[in-house]
């Protein structure tokens, strides 16, 4: 089925994380020829919360994986919420849309169970292989393939570059998509930008049925310190250990460097200071290093389609603004990618083939725009300490706006129908701009 003799596939995808892996899955299911390119080496290690909200679960369901007990995966009920002296326990929703559960495991394990999910399905993964620029049509511009480096097991140039080809690619190389940079598309300087640390722990509560949120975030002992916009968390995992980290946000890269936040200080300070009760985690139960990572917020980089690369996941800024989530919008973005790749094959002009691969910027927007929206005013909201201190004393005391807090910020609501807040929220994300 490939475009051309010369092709080496019908699509190159970029990058083995959930939304390249997604996208190569959806796109051999369909009977296309797949190269999925991985720099690293599985199992590998991403900085991340490891919890899955119930509509990354609704994903991985369409995909197809199996989430068994047995195979490293945890369910939880819901979200236990802290703050201003108060805890509440917040099922799931009970929504047709998304099952009642979230998941948990962790990015070493899962992104390998999803790229052996893909491989499953007929796509090729080549691992160790690093994407150096692309390859494009001399006489239209068009990325028609990408140059790769092979690389050894300790991960220098192994061989000579070479030229893979394929009618389509899919960038989904993560926070830095340096294939999007090298094609000359920048980070947008006026959307939200998060930072998150995260280290594993020892903990007897590692099988506990909820998620926590901690939203009182401070700087330094409560009380002596700022407020901070963001909160912690503590994501069992079932295996004697839990995920713990913590994440703050602005509304631009530049107030985020203005920050000047030491992370992995701010995470000790915060377990020393604030240790979640029950739960015997301290600094000295890490198992592992504190590590950190960017989360590229509400599309911010951009567009999503152009002469014949999608990008998909933390390479478009999938990463949503109101709780640092990224995992449901690259399974996601993979799919939709997939879709309009698949349709693109059967036309049969060439510009009807990219209004079909325009869809998929289209539908994304759709679909997610004006939650972003929502999302990036929220995030210049909690920025001033003020508004997060009345947020935390007169919201937590008010289950129902805890509950319409849960649905918000995971992102879980009927898109039609379902109860009140259902209805506030989608006809919210429908009137705002979707840009």
């Amino acid at each position: 089925m490939r475009a051309g003799s010369r092709d080496d596939a019908d699509v190159i995808v970029v990058g083995a994380g959930p939304a390249g892996s997604s996208a190569a899955h959806w796109c051999a299911a369909a009977g296309l020829d797949v190269l999925l390119l991985e720099k690293g080496e599985f199992p590998r290690d991403k900085i991340c919360g490891d919890g899955l909200t119930p509509r990354a679960v609704a994903e991985l369901a369409r995909m197809g994986v199996a989430t068994r007990a047995e195979d490293g995966w945890i369910r939880n009920r819901g979200l236990r919420v802290h703050g201003g002296g108060r805890s509440y326990e917040l099922d799931w929703p009970d929504l047709t849309s998304y099952p009642g559960y979230g998941l948990a495991r962790s990015r070493m394990t899962l992104d390998h169970t999803l790229a052996q999910h893909a491989q499953a399905s007929g796509a090729k993964l080549l691992e160790r292989t690093k994407v150096t620029g692309p390859v494009r049509d001399e006489r239209t511009g068009r990325v028609t393939g990408v140059v790769v480096q092979g690389l050894d097991t300790g991960g220098r140039a192994d061989g000579e570059p070479r030229e893979l080809r394929a009618p389509v690619v899919v960038a989904a190389d993560g926070v830095s998509s340096r294939f999007a940079t090298s094609l000359g598309i920048s980070r947008r300087d006026d959307r939200p930008m998060g930072t998150a640390v995260r280290a594993y722990y020892r903990t007897p509560r590692h099988e506990d049925p909820f998620m926590e949120s901690h939203l009182e975030l401070w700087s330094g002992a409560p009380g002596k310190s700022d407020l901070l916009p963001g909160y912690g968390w503590i994501f069992p995992l079932g295996d004697g250990t839990a995920n713990v980290g913590l994440g703050s946000v602005h509304s631009t890269p530049a107030r985020q460097s203005a920050a000047s936040i030491d992370y992995r200080r701010l995470q000790d300070t915060w377990l020393r200071n604030s240790a979640p009760e029950g739960w015997e985690i301290s600094p000295e139960a890490a198992t592992g290093p504190v590590r950190g990572a960017a989360l590229p917020m509400g599309f911010n980089r951009g567009p999503l389609y152009s002469d014949g690369v999608l990008l998909a996941g933390d390479s478009a800024g999938m990463v949503s603004p109101f709780n640092g989530e990224g995992i449901a919008y690259g399974l996601q973005a993979g799919r939709v990618a997939a879709d309009a790749i698949v349709q693109a094959r059967v036309k049969n002009t060439g510009a009807a083939r990219e209004a079909a691969l325009a869809t998929y910027a289209d539908r994304m927007r759709a679909d997610l725009g004006g939650y972003y929206t929502l999302g990036r005013w929220f995030v210049r909201l909690i920025e001033h300490p003020e508004v997060m201190r009345v947020c935390v004393r007169y919201g937590l005391p008010r289950k129902v706006v805890m509950q319409f807090t849960l649905k918000l910020l995971s992102d879980c609501y009927e898109p039609r129908g379902g109860d009140w807040i259902d209805r506030v929220i989608a006809g919210l994300t429908r009137v705002v701009p979707r840009s």
